[in-house]
């Protein structure tokens, strides 16, 4: 096991709210990497320069920054790395649907929303122009004086967001530790069975006969229907698992690279800089720097 903790935040919120707002100006960010066990939306804006890691996702960000996330395992932070504002703003709206009703969000109305917060275990990215037309209910929902009012502007909210087709997942599958999902029943069986052997060589006619295609036809269903090079999700999958690895464990990165498919550590520790931007051995020891122990 390791030897360094994600701190679990204790919410504020309480069995009777529906919202836990917190809109609050700061010169920096200083709270360790946490994770919680309720659903947060977390906007920030004059922080350009903030590295932001959501499980195995670490990205610099703009001016602007809005993320969903609503897994309770899924460890995240905001690292004050080269920024230099003065005047750093951070919204955080943390929620919990199932406080309301079980049945509540499964309602036809709801259906987007619903989508959305699946999609956001991983940790969900919006871009600007989709920052743009929540900004003026974000900016007021801490004002709001009567409940309800604020609680539907917040529906509003993630309805908006919900339609937005261009948000993108942050941490990857296998990091999540997320249930894999897919429309296309063919395509489902191939992504099981590549999470499930991920640490063997998967060669692709075993994959394409397994979806009864010949492989150049298999290869070209697999991208149309993912959007995603055969090669490409097999390698996010490996990925992910080794950032996990890396994190949880105390393996060394030989064995982590074996346990992950790659007998050529090289090629693994090339193929994780490429994907992560930095070696596996910078990445144990940035997350050994952001946790605390508890």
């Amino acid at each position: 096991m390791s030897n360094f903790h994600v701190l679990r935040e204790i919410t504020p919120l309480l069995e009777n709210d529906a919202l836990y707002i917190a809109d609050r100006h700061k010169k920096e960010f200083t709270y360790p990497i946490h994770c919680h066990d309720v659903s947060e939306l977390n906007f920030v804006e004059h922080a350009e320069g903030v590295r932001r890691i959501v499980g195995d996702s670490s990205e610099i960000i703009g001016p602007y920054d809005l993320i969903l996330c609503t897994s309770p395992d899924l460890e995240h932070v905001w690292e004050q790395n080269t920024c230099k504002s003065e005047d750093i703003r951070e919204i955080t709206i943390q929620f919990d649907f199932s406080m309301i009703a079980d049945s509540f969000i499964s309602k036809t109305p709801f259906e987007s929303i619903r989508r959305m917060l699946i999609r956001a275990r991983k940790g969900l990215v919006f871009p600007m122009q989709t920052i743009i037309k929540v900004y003026s209910r974000l900016d007021t929902l801490s004002q709001q004086k009567d409940n309800f009012r604020t609680f539907m502007q917040f529906l509003e909210i993630l309805h908006e967001l919900s339609l937005c087709t261009d948000a993108r997942t942050l941490a990857t599958t296998s990091y999540a530790k997320v249930e894999i999902e897919d429309d296309s029943r063919r395509i489902l069986k191939i992504k099981n069975y590549i999470n499930e052997n991920y640490m063997n060589e998967l060669k692709l006619k075993i994959l394409a006969d397994m979806a009864f295609m010949s492989e150049s036809s298999f290869s070209r269903f697999f991208k149309l229907h993912t959007g995603r090079t055969l090669s490409d999700y097999i390698i996010d999958i490996r990925m992910g698992n080794a950032s996990r690895m890396l994190v949880d464990t105390m393996m060394s990165v030989n064995e982590i690279s074996l346990s992950c498919g790659y007998n050529n550590m090289s090629n693994f520790n090339r193929i994780f800089k490429r994907n992560k931007g930095c070696s596996p051995t910078d990445f144990r020891e940035n997350y050994k720097k952001i946790r605390i122990i508890i």
